[in-house]
């Protein structure tokens, strides 16, 4: 039976709502392995759990909605939402990490009390700026296409961000940025000397070219 979310009567931004919830969902995904190690799990089914459980969290912890109107939301029971608020990302993460070891029974429980840990710390990750790594690359991807296409008068921000396709966010040191952008010039500043004088950790694109452009500012360049 298909569940229809509704936030009549919950007095909330509902884009504001799906776009946080989907890119914790994201990055539960990522937690759990990426899509391809799911399928070795053979427990596909339970992805619905964890998209009702990213709607969970983000509606108790952005919108402080009680357990009966989350339960309302997402079409669940209170006492299946409480499982979710009070799930235990450590346990969690232990369970993904071992799954081969767990008997029937256990792997049959996971659903809730799995997908309630995974979305809590997914959650945490996201609001400190550690999004999905997919949406990264895409949002990567996009921003190197958009600045091409504008012809920007900062034909470096298209250099840099088509040298560092494949990067880790969050950049937490200069180590990798200097070594994708040893051949690359920046406004007449070697890229490995610029990553340098970055101030790290660097979560995102867009970040990262906010520092480059602070950084060649202070350098009168």
């Amino acid at each position: 039976m298909a569940i229809i979310l509704t936030g009549t009567g919950l007095d909330i931004d509902e884009k504001g709502l799906e776009r946080l919830v989907e890119r914790v969902f994201y990055k539960s995904i990522d937690l759990l392995g990426g899509l391809k190690k799911l399928t070795e799990f053979r427990t596909l089914t339970w992805l619905p759990s964890l998209a009702r459980a990213a709607f969970a969290i983000v509606l108790r912890e952005e919108y402080l909605k009680t357990e009966d109107d989350i339960a309302d939301y997402v079409g669940l029971t209170r006492n299946t939402v409480r499982n979710i608020l009070r799930a235990d990302p450590d346990a969690a993460i232990y369970k993904i990490e071992h799954f081969d070891e767990l008997t029937e029974e256990e792997k049959k429980e996971m659903k809730v009390h799995t997908a309630g840990g995974v979305a809590k710390l997914a959650y945490k990750l996201v609001k400190e700026g550690q999004d999905s790594q997919t949406m990264l690359d895409f949002c990567h991807e996009i921003a190197g296409e958009a600045i091409k296409a504008a012809k920007c008068e900062a034909p470096w921000a298209y250099i840099v961000l088509k040298n560092t396709k494949g990067i880790s966010y969050p950049i937490v040191d200069s180590s990798e940025l200097e070594r994708m952008l040893k051949e690359v010039d920046i406004k007449g500043i070697n890229g490995s000397e610029v990553a340098k004088g970055l101030t790290y950790p660097i979560k995102n694109p867009a970040i990262l070219l906010h520092e480059i452009k602070e950084y060649l500012q202070m350098k009168g360049v």
